[in-house]
């Protein structure tokens, strides 16, 4: 019994890691439309969104099932509500990534005026934030999934930079004030991608101790 248990337990896991897949793919085709001002790039975000929201349906139903059906004890069940967790916010940076190539696409008609260095440097720490996030709970390491959650202050600090480059551009230009503001919802979405990677790192943190707190 615990070996066909484990092997439903070692299913889950690799469920997760495909749904993982699938928002790292999104962010990335995300970032490539904002950078590159790629209108094909930022649709195939929407193709994604479908298959994440999928994803997050099927690893539910599988989760309940093995409730209701294995009785988990502790260790297991605090790994199956982990998950359940995990994937609420797996959907929503499927969610924001998808909003970032909607903006991206109004974006793509018009010059950005600015050479978004600091929204650029956001996308890179938030991209590193969610494979590390999801590669903490494949491997089980703690220090990784703590690692990101220390790594939230620097996307927030990028943030109020950004919001000072908009504030900057606007008193120079003030008909830049539409792409301004585009560009600092960008960077909004950015920041609360960051976020649900912290929170994905942190349940990754409770699967394994129990414990949320770093």
């Amino acid at each position: 019994m615990r070996a066909y248990y484990d092997s439903k337990l070692n299913e889950l896991n690799d469920k997760l890691v495909g749904m993982g897949a699938l928002i790292e793919n999104a962010i990335n085709h995300a970032v490539a439309a904002l950078t590159q001002k790629n209108v094909a790039e930022a649709q195939k975000v929407s193709e994604l969104e479908d298959k994440i929201n999928d994803a997050e349906k099927e690893i539910e139903a599988f989760c309940l099932k093995l409730i209701l059906h294995q009785q988990p004890v502790a260790g297991d069940l605090r790994l199956i509500s982990a998950a359940l967790k995990m994937i609420t916010d797996m959907e929503r940076i499927g969610d924001q990534a998808e909003d970032v190539s909607e903006i991206c696409i109004l974006l793509s008609k018009n010059s950005y005026v600015h050479n978004l260095e600091h929204i650029k440097q956001m996308a890179e720490h938030m991209k590193k934030m969610v494979t590390d996030s999801i590669n903490a709970f494949v491997t089980k390491d703690i220090v990784l999934a703590m690692s990101v959650c220390k790594n939230d202050d620097i996307i927030d600090d990028l943030f109020v930079k950004v919001r000072q480059d908009m504030i900057e551009l606007i008193s120079k230009d003030s008909s830049k004030g539409e792409v301004a503001f585009d560009l600092l919802m960008v960077a909004k979405y950015f920041e609360r991608i960051g976020d649900h990677a912290t929170n994905i790192a942190e349940w990754v943190i409770y699967s394994i101790n129990g414990d949320r707190k770093i």
